[in-house]
């Protein structure tokens, strides 16, 4: 087991050889292999009393751990771009411990993007830090190119909205 506060650290270092990976998965492309890739991003335990997301947006992935600390589903995960020329300002999503503050349908659409006036779809979208949430999107590739949201492949975000999350459920973002 990992020791508390160490998590950030060992996701950072990504040197683990993780070899415990599970060989289903509800993803979109629904391929054991699928969820094989992310999850063997990600530590297999972290140390942990509650149910916990772990964002990584060095490796683009996402876990989900239950309050025993096991990885129980991870996926692929966009986060926040260094920089948006539309918004002339860095875009990265916050490092750190969150908590979920709300929980969105698939109706959820943002309120800022795109600008002037907003309306992007974000469906099941899990609001953890202000405008900085986990939700749904088509847009999902192997970069940040985000403005500071964590987007999931939808079935992912639906999951986690309706299987994993509940408002109070922890956030960890570990630092680019």
């Amino acid at each position: 087991m990992l020791n508390r506060g160490a998590i950030p650290v060992i996701i950072l270092a990504n040197l683990l050889t993780l070899t415990s990976c599970s060989t289903t998965s509800d993803s979109p492309e629904g391929s054991g292999y699928f969820f094989q890739s992310y999850s063997s991003r990600l530590p297999q335990t972290i140390e942990t009393k509650e149910q916990t997301i772990v964002v990584d947006p060095n490796v683009h992935a996402w876990g989900a751990y239950d309050n025993e600390g096991n990885l129980v589903k991870a996926g692929q995960a966009t986060a926040g771009n260094d920089w948006c020329p539309d918004t002339n300002r860095t875009c990265k999503t916050s490092a750190g411990r969150f908590r979920i503050q709300s929980l969105g349908a698939a109706d959820c659409k943002s309120s800022m993007y795109p600008l002037p006036k907003g309306g992007a779809p974000m469906p099941y979208c899990m609001f953890f830090n202000g405008h900085q949430g986990l939700h749904g999107s088509n847009e999902v590739v192997e970069a940040n190119v985000s403005h500071g949201c964590v987007r999931l492949h939808e079935a992912d975000a639906e999951w986690i909205r309706y299987d994993f999350a509940r408002i109070g459920t922890r956030v960890i973002v570990v630092p680019y």
